[in-house]
């Protein structure tokens, strides 16, 4: 082994555009330069096979090498066989073909787009060693998958432990058609690095705020008890024991900035001290802080509910001070940081321009997390400025653009006008509208295609009503064409009496500032206002879930009769109550303190009248056909905070909990896959995931938390005190569904199930009944903002060479989380 370079004690070089076109890379921030190490190995030489498979956007891709690699059948490739497989259902025989780095050190072509890339590393002794890859999007290290590097950011550093002889590393296709790899020998066991950090602005007046910065544990041993001290150039200090790092693992941990008592401006250098839990120092770097008013642009932080990371947002202030002013949310494009996107605008002296990040420059296209990440800066926002909520008002750029449409269908109440610019209303639609075609007539794709209901954006377009609507495109836009939005101009007008549509004459997909700063479109929101509940005498709302979206103004839908499936209501105010039908709904409840009606009212829904107190909310359920009121809806059953489906789980401070009661791959196995999901958390939406082993996990120390188990009845020791009674139970050889078995040691499971525990938490599942099963269970890409998941899905290993053609149950449970009275759809 030779040591190829030494940088020690050198911090990333980081180029950050700061002018140039919005939708290119604005704002993003790329390492070129090691120092958490010495350099042992650049990868020069390897080898790639193309993926023909068909690929679907709702769900999982195929994964024919995955596939190989669970049942044992992956042969690397050599100089003296070069025999491969293509990776689609034919699978016919194809060669491996050589490749070689170029002199950037990158593995590169556009044969790499729809590639796997296959290389080695002979080492003459185990080690731990770090790996930093880019370009790709998963990583196979010695058979165990890890995260790759979608956005070729290279802020990917997994640490493994290297074994003597030969090591393999498979990286699967990336975007771009380039991979870049190396090998690094850690110069500590536990270290800070300054990649990637999430850092706020030091706000004059105001006090400590929020910071995350990543700890490497290049160790087998977790850490706990740790505490980040941060020391200002100036002396003021902020310590914080902050969280616990599972081994092996990069976790990016939350400290506290101190508050200036100083009101200088500009760059403050602070020291940031990792300790142990007796105070003793770890590892310490220097960061750089900006400290600035609150009238500038600024950015600020807080503690995300997702999960407990810290997120940020920017804020282009008002030039006029005081409370009660609009809130204008920018949500912006792929690639695009939220800090660029909130200065593309002038300041505004009527109200705040508010940029939530989508939890990364791509993030979730702004849908399942990316909608939480946006919903949860709007209300910390409304909080610390003190805004007037009847000005609210939703606009975004191009990816921005959609999400324009997607908040705004999703969430009518919370709006008065939307702005989408370079929009276009339904990304699975616009990006490949025929990724899904190999799987329509698939007798599961239904299912999977009512989980991603919500991301249907046309059929929900009636709630578009409740707000003004102004469209803004470029006519010459070669990115996102003009026929997305002359569709909507066009739908719209069958329907809707507020709304404005405007091409820009020779506008590209960026033209300039006004392609989101445009004068017209801020002067139709200062039209426009939200109205209070009780003036809104008519509603109309639709939903594909009330997990994604329950309440508008003065209604909540509480349960569907179909699970996922588009539901309605539609009431007026009468004279002593309210009257309407509904569609799809199996529970509601009416806010009748907010419509201020008599205490003696009624409502008449889908032709009965029932009386009801008009001081307090009235619930009611489909009681045998017939609506009843009722007191609540039971937390035993479904109900908008716990809902499903599956991807659900992955929220309210989740906590992945792993298997150590089986045998020693299966442990290994279920450890490393908790870890892939919570290094896919961290890159994808710049998540901070709790992983811990079942052996650790105490139900009260993590109360009203939602888990995520990895592995099964058999052999992870958290099931028995969460899932003991649950309709659904895997075991070594067979998945027990109520009456049904299904036996095999090739079946996988994904499932939510409600935490028995607590009121408000789920129980996601994760689980396999033997070595080939668990391994199916390996793509995560549940971790997407458009893939469809219901509660279950039952699956053999053949998921990954077939896809979707793999699933043996799909479905949901039924309200009352019973197996009897769901939906399912099974062999």
């Amino acid at each position: 082994m030779t040591v190829a370079s030494l940088f020690l004690g050198l911090s990333p070089l980081v180029a950050q555009q700061t002018t140039g076109n919005i939708v290119e890379y604005f704002g993003k921030e790329r390492v070129e330069r090691v120092d958490e190490g010495i350099i042992l190995h650049s990868f020069k030489q390897g080898y790639f096979v193309p993926v023909t498979a068909p690929s679907g956007y709702l769900f999982t891709t195929s994964d024919g090498l995955g596939w190989e690699i669970a049942t044992g059948k992956f042969r690397a490739p050599s100089a003296n066989d070069l025999t491969a497989t293509n990776y689609g259902r034919t699978r016919e025989a194809v060669q491996w073909t050589p490749i070689e780095a170029d002199s950037t050190g990158k593995f590169a072509s556009r044969a790499l787009r729809r590639a796997y890339v296959f290389t080695g590393y002979n080492a003459d002794k185990p080690q731990i060693a770090l790996l930093e890859s880019s370009g790709n999007t998963r990583t196979f290290i010695n058979g165990m998958p890890h995260e790759g590097d979608h956005y070729d950011f290279a802020y990917t550093l997994i640490p493994f432990r290297m074994q003597k002889g030969m090591n393999e590393f498979i990286f699967t296709p990336g975007r771009f058609g380039r991979v870049e790899a190396k090998l690094i020998i850690p110069t500590k066991p536990v270290m800070l690095t300054k990649r990637d950090m999430t850092l706020p602005d030091i706000i004059n007046g105001e006090g400590e705020k929020w910071a995350a910065i990543r700890i490497v544990n290049a160790q087998e041993k977790a850490l706990t008890g740790l505490k980040i001290q941060c020391t200002l150039e100036n002396g003021e200090s902020a310590i914080f024991t902050t969280d616990d790092v599972m081994p092996m693992m990069v976790r990016k941990v939350k400290f506290r900035i101190p508050g200036a008592t100083s009101s200088k401006k500009g760059e403050t250098k602070a020291t940031v001290i990792l300790q142990d839990k007796s105070g003793k120092e770890i590892d310490r770097t220097e960061i750089s802080l900006q400290q600035k008013d609150a009238s500038s642009i600024h950015e600020r932080t807080f503690i995300s509910d997702v999960d407990g990371s810290v997120q940020y947002y920017s804020v282009n202030p008002s030039t006029t001070q005081g409370d009660n002013q609009a809130l204008f949310l920018s949500v912006h494009g792929a690639s695009v940081e939220a800090r660029n996107q909130a200065r593309a605008y002038a300041p505004k002296d009527w109200g705040h321009i508010i940029a939530p990040t989508n939890r990364r420059p791509f993030g979730f296209n702004w849908e399942e997390w990316g909608r939480i990440d946006a919903m949860e800066v709007l209300a910390e926002a409304e909080k610390v400025f003190k805004t007037d909520p009847a000005h609210t008002y939703l606009t975004g750029h191009s990816m921005g653009g959609h999400g324009t449409w997607f908040l705004g269908v999703t969430y009518p109440d919370r709006f008065a006008a939307i702005a989408p610019c370079a929009s276009y209303p339904d990304i699975a639609k616009y990006s490949r509208p025929n990724a899904d075609a190999a799987n329509v007539g698939e007798k599961h794709f239904p299912m999977i295609c009512q989980a991603a209901n919500a991301g249907r954006v046309l059929d929900l377009r009636k709630n578009f009503l409740q707000s003004g609507i102004y469209i803004l495109h470029g006519d010459s836009d070669n990115v996102v064409p003009i026929e997305q939005v002359r569709r909507m101009r066009e739908i719209l007008g069958t329907f809707h009496p507020d709304f404005c549509y405007y091409e820009y004459p020779g506008g590209s997909h960026w033209y300039s500032n006004e392609s989101v700063d445009w004068k017209p479109i801020f002067d139709y929101f200062r039209w426009h206002s939200v109205p209070s509940a009780d003036k809104v005498k008519q509603l109309e709302f639709h939903t594909a879930s009330p997990a994604i979206s329950a309440k508008d103004y003065w209604v909540t839908i509480n349960q569907q009769d179909t699970a996922y499936d588009f539901s309605s209501v539609s009431f007026k105010q009468t004279d002593n109550g309210i009257s309407g039908t509904t569609s799809n709904v199996a529970a509601l409840t009416f806010d009748f303190p907010a419509l201020k009606l008599p205490a003696e009212a009624s409502i008449t829904i889908d032709n009965e009248t029932i009386p009801v107190d008009g001081t307090r909310p009235a619930v009611l359920k489909k009681v045998s056909g017939k609506w009843s009121l009722v007191e609540e809806i039971p937390v035993t059953e479904k109900y908008p905070s716990r809902y499903g489906g599956f991807k659900q789980a992955f929220d309210n401070r989740v906590v992945f909990v792993y298997a150590t009661g089986g045998n020693k791959e299966e442990n290994t196995w279920y450890q490393n896959k908790a870890r892939f999901d919570a290094e896919t958390f961290l890159y994808r939406g710049n998540g901070s995931i709790d992983v811990i082993a079942d052996k650790d996990f105490i139900p009260s120390a993590y109360a009203d938390r939602n888990v995520v188990l990895y592995g099964n009845a058999s052999n992870n020791k958290a099931w028995n005190k969460l899932l003991k009674n649950a309709p659904i139970q895997v075991l070594k050889g067979e998945i027990r569904m109520g009456d049904k078995v299904l036996k095999g040691n090739d079946l996988g499971t994904y499932f939510v199930y409600p935490r028995p525990d607590s009121p408000t938490a789920s129980v996601g599942v994760v689980a396999g009944t033997g070595i080939e099963g668990m391994k199916a269970t390996y793509p995560n890409d549940y971790i997407s903002g458009i893939t469809g998941f219901p509660d279950l899905l039952i699956f053999n290993v053949d998921i990954l060479k077939e896809g979707i053609h793999g699933i043996r149950v799909s479905g949901f449970f039924g309200n009352d989380w019973s197996v009897e009275n769901g939906c399912f759809i099974t062999e």
